[in-house]
């Protein structure tokens, strides 16, 4: 096992606390709170917060302090547009490079990628499953630049993909479309690929959309129990 020090610890933790909800966008993240919680002195706390924000999952404001970022609709969608620029590139790189080692590697993530959404287990592991299948797809394209890139996009949108698959109920939709998109690249079809791939992509893009709207309208309808 690797070592962390104690900044790389509390940032894992915090970035899970994140992805997984318990500080939901807009949060304060009170340093002196935190310290306590970890035990540690603050410094630690400030690394691993600026770690964070590099990551896009923070942000620092004058006289404020730091607060995890709040993705608005607008945002959502240009950081979900550029997954479907980048990804679709990668996958169109990768098709023809593709070996039976990488399908099947591709294919063993999401057999256990499948059972997961079956039993509704391990919700915290999804992005992560999702993440690493679409990564296998387009690994043999060996553009590590553009895989960084992905993978940055991919931390900052994290939690509102398993939003959408918690809350919109296409996991049965999710599924069948990775396995049309393992089954067209070991075709070797990088048009229809592709075409499926950004149709992927968006059509999450506009899940997320409708569960945020819901929830901006649901905050801002009256009680009416109260009335």
């Amino acid at each position: 096992m690797a070592y962390k020090t104690r900044a790389q610890f509390v940032a894992d933790d915090i970035r899970h606390r994140i992805l997984s909800g318990e500080f939901p966008g807009g949060s304060q993240l009170r340093q002196d709170a935190l310290a306590a919680d970890y035990d540690v002195s603050r410094i630690p706390v400030r690394e691993a917060l600026l770690t964070l924000e590099a990551e896009g999952l923070v942000e620092f404001y004058p006289h404020r302090g730091a607060f995890t970022t709040e993705l608005s609709v607008t945002k959502i969608r240009e950081l979900f547009d550029l997954r479907v620029l980048l990804e679709s590139h990668l996958l169109r790189q990768a098709i023809p490079r593709m070996t039976e080692s990488a399908l099947h590697k591709a294919e063993q993530i999401l057999l256990e990628y499948d059972a997961a959404l079956d039993s509704g287990s391990q919700v915290d592991n999804w992005s992560d499953y999702n993440f690493a299948f679409h990564e296998a797809l387009y690994s043999p394209a060996d553009l590590p630049e553009a895989m960084n890139l992905v993978s940055q996009l991919n931390t900052k949108s994290d939690r509102y993909i398993r939003m959408q698959l918690l809350y919109t109920r296409e996991i049965e939709k999710a599924e069948r479309e990775h396995h049309d998109l393992l089954e067209l690249s070991r075709q070797g079809n990088a048009d229809a690929a592709c075409q499926l791939l950004e149709r992927h992509i968006l059509e999450a893009c506009e899940g997320i959309a409708a569960v945020l709207e819901g929830r901006v309208q649901a905050s801002q309808t009256p009680d009416t129990a109260r009335l």
